[in-house]
Order: C-alpha cells, then sequence, then structure tokens
C-alpha cells in the first residue's frame, strides 16, 4: 500500500505540538461545546463540562498541584473510574509540567507497590477508600500527597484544590509561574507512563511522549475516516487502557468531541440507549454480548414468519457490506434492496440497540472474530478492525473506508511500518514506537532491536495487499505433543459463537490432543430459562443441568466441525462460575488471563486429561 502521508510528512504537521497547545485551541474553537459527561456517584442526570470549563478548571487544580510541591518530571498518579475528575486530574498533572498516569483499579496492593517503587509519584489521586487501600503497601515505598474525588481521611478533595487553585489563579505571579510551566513542555517529553496489568509478571511502565500522541492522531484521523466529524462517543474501559486514552481523551482535546463516561461497564448498555452515539469503540467481547443478547431476544420471538423476515433482512446486509470492501462495488440493484430492509427492518433493531447514529464502529485490544463481525455485517455495520498496543501508542494498523476487508485488521497506517519476522511475528517500526519501559532498560531492549523494529509478541499474516490477519499471541500458542502448533483463540472464537458459552479458553500445551474449559453465559440462559425449562438458573446448577450440557456438547461438535482435526476439543468441562471483569480470571479489557486460569484450574484440567 502506498501510504498518503509518508512519516517527515506527518512530523512536519505536527511540528511543536503538545497536549496544552492543543487543548487550547479546541478550548479556543469550541470552548461553548460539551467535552465531557458523567452519571459519577450515583446520579441520575448527565451532568456536563465544556471546553472551556475542562481546560480552566484544570489549569485551577494545575496551580494548587504547583502549590503542593509536584515539580516538572514528576509523575502523578490517578486510581479512579472514569469519570470527569479523572481527566481533569490528568491534565493538572500535565499543565503543572508533571507526567500523569492513570493506574488500573483491579491492581493487587503488591502490584501497586511495584508501580510505586518505579514512578515515585508526588501526587495521588483516588476515587475513595477503596482505591486507597489497594495503595496500602505502595505508600510505604512513595510518599505522594493524596487527594480523594469523594470522601476523604482528612486528606484534600479534589473540590479544595479545584478551589484553592482558582484563588491562586488570581495572583499575577502564580499565573506566570503555571505559564512556564506550560510553555517549558516540549514535543519529546514524557506525556503518560500506562503501566501493564500485569498478567505475565510485574508491571511495565511504557512511556509514551506527546509527539507519540500528536503522531497516532494524525496518522489515524484520515485513514479512520474521522477527520471532519464531530464524535458522539462513550467511554467505559479503564483510563489506563491505551485505546480508551486515545479516543477518550487525546482525539477529543485535539478535535474537540463530546465523550460520555460510563464508570461501571455493566451499565453500558443502558448508556448507549441514553445517549446514542456516531462513535463507537468496543473490544471484541462486548460486541460478542451485543450479539448474543440480539440474538436469544430474536430467537425468543415465537412469531417464525417474523424470525424469517429478520434473517432475509440480514442476508441482504451481509451482502451490502462485503460489497463495501476494498476492490468491491455495491451494485444499484443491491444498494436499493439495502435501503428497503434498513428502513423497514435493520434500523429499528439498531435503534433498540441504540447504534442507530452509529456511523464509526471499531474493534480493538483483541481480533474480532469474523462471525461476529459477520452478524453486525448483517445489521448494515462495518466494523474496522484495529491492531497495535500500549508501546506503539496503540493503532499501527487499521481498517477503514479506504482500507476494509472483513477477517483482517486492515493496512499499515500512514508512517508506520509494517512486516513479520522469520517465526511471523508482527515487527513494526514507526515514530509511533515507545522510547522505553521506565526504569527498565533490559526489557526496551528486547522490545525494539538495533534496527529500531519494535517485537509486538503477536503472529499475523500478510496477504499481497498488505491486509494485516492477526492469528495469536507468540506466547499463547500450543504445541501438542506431537509437535503441531495451535492458535488457541481461533477455537475459542468458534466455541463462543454459541450463545450461552460465555468464556472459553483452550488448552494442549505438551499434552496429546486439545481440551477446553467453558464458562455460561448466565445472563442469556436466564433469558432462555422458560423456553428451555430451566428452573434454577445458579451457575453451579446450570453446570451440571442435562439440558444445557447438551447444548453445549452441540456447540463443541459445531465449533469442531470448523477446525482441522488435530485442533478439534476432545474433551471440555463447564465450570460453575462465571468469569468477568472484576474476577482474577480476565483483564480490564475482558481478556483471558491464561496463567491465572492455567494455576487455577489445574485439577480441572488434568482431570481432561485424564
Amino acid at each position: 500500500m502506498s501510504h498518503t502521508l509518508n512519516s517527515d510528512q506527518i512530523s512536519e504537521k505536527i511540528k511543536g505540538l503538545t497536549i496544552p497547545i492543543t487543548l487550547a485551541r479546541t478550548a479556543q474553537e469550541h470552548g461553548d461545546e460539551p467535552a465531557y459527561s458523567d452519571k459519577a456517584d450515583g446520579r441520575s442526570e448527565w451532568r456536563t463540562l465544556t471546553w472551556s470549563e475542562v481546560r480552566e478548571q484544570a489549569l485551577d487544580v494545575a496551580a494548587a498541584l504547583i502549590e503542593l510541591g509536584l515539580q516538572p518530571g514528576q509523575t502523578g498518579a490517578i486510581m479512579a473510574s472514569s469519570r470527569i475528575e479523572h481527566v481533569l486530574s490528568d491534565l493538572a498533572i500535565l499543565h503543572a509540567g508533571g507526567i500523569p498516569m492513570s493506574i488500573y483499579p483491579t491492581l493487587a496492593p503488591t502490584q501497586v507497590a511495584q508501580v510505586a517503587e518505579t514512578a515515585k509519584p508526588a501526587v495521588l489521586f483516588v476515587e475513595g477508600s477503596e482505591q486507597l487501600a489497594r495503595w496500602s503497601e505502595g505508600l510505604k515505598v512513595s510518599d505522594p500527597k493524596v487527594i480523594f474525588f469523594k470522601e476523604s481521611d482528612g486528606s484534600p478533595t479534589f473540590a479544595e484544590l479545584q478551589a484553592r487553585g482558582a484563588e491562586l489563579r488570581q495572583d499575577r505571579a502564580k499565573q506566570a509561574e503555571l505559564q512556564a510551566r506550560i510553555n517549558a513542555i516540549k514535543p519529546t517529553d514524557s506525556l503518560t507512563v500506562l503501566f501493564t496489568s500485569g498478567t505475565t509478571g510485574p508491571p511495565k511502565g511504557v512511556q509514551l511522549t506527546h509527539e507519540n500522541i500528536m503522531f497516532e492522531i494524525e496518522s489515524s484521523l484520515d485513514h479512520a475516516g474521522l477527520r471532519d466529524t464531530t464524535g458522539i462517543s462513550l467511554s467505559y474501559l479503564p483510563m489506563a487502557h491505551i485505546a480508551e486514552r486515545v479516543l477518550g481523551m487525546y482525539v477529543p482535546q485535539t478535535v474537540s468531541g463530546h465523550v460520555h463516561f460510563v464508570s461501571d461497564p455493566t451499565l453500558l448498555v443502558g448508556a448507549l440507549g441514553e445517549v446514542r452515539p456516531n462513535r463507537f469503540f468496543g473490544v471484541p467481547r462486548v460486541w460478542e454480548k451485543i450479539r448474543t443478547g440480539l440474538s436469544a431476544m430474536l430467537a425468543a420471538d415465537p412469531d417464525e414468519e417474523k424470525k424469517a423476515a429478520v434473517q432475509a433482512a440480514m442476508d441482504i446486509g451481509i451482502e451490502y457490506v462485503e460489497s463495501k470492501q476494498t476492490g468491491h462495488t455495491t451494485s444499484p440493484e443491491l444498494e436499493a434492496k439495502y435501503q428497503a430492509v434498513h428502513e423497514a427492518v435493520l434500523g429499528p433493531i439498531k435503534s433498540l440497540l441504540g447504534l442507530d447514529r452509529v456511523e464509526w464502529a471499531v474493534s480493538a485490544s483483541a481480533p474480532m472474530p469474523l462471525e461476529v463481525a459477520r452478524f453486525f455485517a448483517g445489521l448494515g455495520f462495518k466494523i474496522y478492525d484495529v491492531y497495535g498496543m500500549t508501546e506503539t501508542t496503540a493503532a499501527v494498523c487499521s481498517g477503514g473506508p479506504s482500507d476494509f476487508k472483513m477477517g483482517t485488521v486492515g493496512r499499515a497506517m500512514d508512517g508506520v511500518e509494517i512486516k513479520l519476522g522469520e517465526d511471523g511475528e508482527i515487527l513494526t517500526r514507526s515514530k509511533l514506537n515507545t522510547p522505553g519501559y521506565m526504569g527498565n532498560a533490559e526489557a526496551t531492549a528486547a522490545l525494539i532491536d538495533e534496527d529500531g523494529w519494535l517485537h509486538t509478541g503477536d503472529i499475523g499474516e500478510l496477504d499481497d495487499e498488505g491486509y494485516l490477519k492477526i492469528v495469536d499471541r507468540k506466547k499463547e500458542m500450543i504445541i501438542l505433543s506431537s509437535g503441531k502448533n495451535i492458535a488457541p483463540s481461533n477455537i475459542e472464537n468458534y466455541l463462543k459463537e454459541s450463545p450461552i458459552i460465555g468464556h472459553a479458553m483452550v488448552v494442549g500445551d505438551d499434552r496429546n490432543y486439545v481440551a477446553a474449559l467453558l464458562t455460561l453465559d448466565i445472563e442469556i440462559l436466564n433469558a432462555l430459562a422458560p423456553k428451555l425449562g430451566l428452573e434454577d438458573t445458579n451457575p453451579s446448577a446450570l453446570a451440571t443441568n442435562p439440558v444445557v450440557a447438551g447444548m453445549v456438547k452441540q456447540a463443541v461438535e459445531a465449533a469442531n466441525e470448523k477446525v482441522s482435526r488435530p485442533e478439534q476439543v476432545k474433551a471440555y468441562e463447564i465450570l460453575p462460575v462465571e468469569w468477568t471483569a472484576e474476577s482474577e480470571e480476565l483483564t480490564p479489557t475482558l481478556k483471558l488471563k491464561r496463567r491465572v486460569i492455567t494455576k487455577a484450574y489445574a485439577e480441572q484440567i488434568d482431570r481432561l486429561y485424564q
């Protein structure tokens, strides 16, 4: 693929830019427009700040942080849900010359202590006592000034800090000191440090500069088709996640937009109906949950004629979206058929989901299962799959209006090089690559080689047109005792095509066949309970229910039909539990913690091979 802009051209366009500069411009040009909304602390109505208010309140807190003693280059930590104060604290630390870092609120106290030991935060913003408790070990190795969003143990609150800062900014000398801190920020300075969730060892702090972020934004806006639209979006993942940080903070702060924070991901479906966003980012598991919920609802409809009409409409939707892929054309006849079924059938279904205004839909964090993408294609959605990682400042490869091919993550973005290593590992080189891990030169050297290629740890396939397909994580590939290499995520996605299977983890390393641990989707089974005659919908009861067991058996057999003989699941166990974002088995972005699961369920796994 020939890029629209090369690396030097992008660098020229973003020359000298930092987030404080772009935020000031956004506040000047879009000052009265809504910026951030939330329902934090149990509010029933959305509270909203405009772009002018966001910048002014952030500057107030920044002035107070300087008085508290925050020095340029020091880090400031934030552990809280997604809410307005989270963004304001981040911006305040930044404008005071510090380096803000959001910390996953699911990290264990020992992991928090490792973060504190590495970063030595000078200030710490926490939502309340629950978050502060996770810093019990961390406070022993660092001594930050603690600020509470809600209740306080005698420490200052966010509101008190903001009020004090507003007073300080009335003093010309204090205002000049703040402005000097802002003016001293350079594009090559660290904009943030994001610590990994620590699922494969101690958390590592990924340093990202203003230049990294500005390059990401400039490279992706045209590629994604977002240059000339103002986004109305939902933010529901932790702010320690790079995709949420880019889409929920840095892109809007650069080009404006209206972000609605959902502090609890379980409230996402309701928020979709209220906000009706025109941009929606979902990790694959979120798309899967929406699909299974809708599928269960459609399956429960007793009107067979209506169900047939919906399926016929979705068949046209799939044909239409497939015709929108790069290199394909949409005939006038197909366009007319699609518009007709969209108005009559597909549009009302989208409205029911709160997705009727979505113009840009994207999936990231893990490969989107093709069947899930095809399901939403049936509703007329082109879901652009995106590939990247924290160490590459989010996306390096993505789908978009001119780079859309289902089953792939699109092509390399402007200014980005992608190639495969001898073992199929995806390597990338660009100005999106992190300068390195904070205080960990050894890990940085293992990440980026002498020629500047970042080793992602993912296995991929590149076709002749430059479209990239993700196979699996290099470290997660299963090697059977026969020597056969197995990509577990592919099999797991086929298993999860059954709406009643919540999560699936395939095992088999050094074993002679593939087996699987399965959890049930209790929400779906509750909805289907009357139709299936299920009286007890407790997870432990469902795991041993013969009707459910029969449905799971069918799901495993259906998955096995789609894979080669060595990849077929020969044994499985239905677990009497759910794996959720709050449990130890999943990351904050709902991916499997394979090492944790393997250790926790060692007995069950051994049983599968007896």
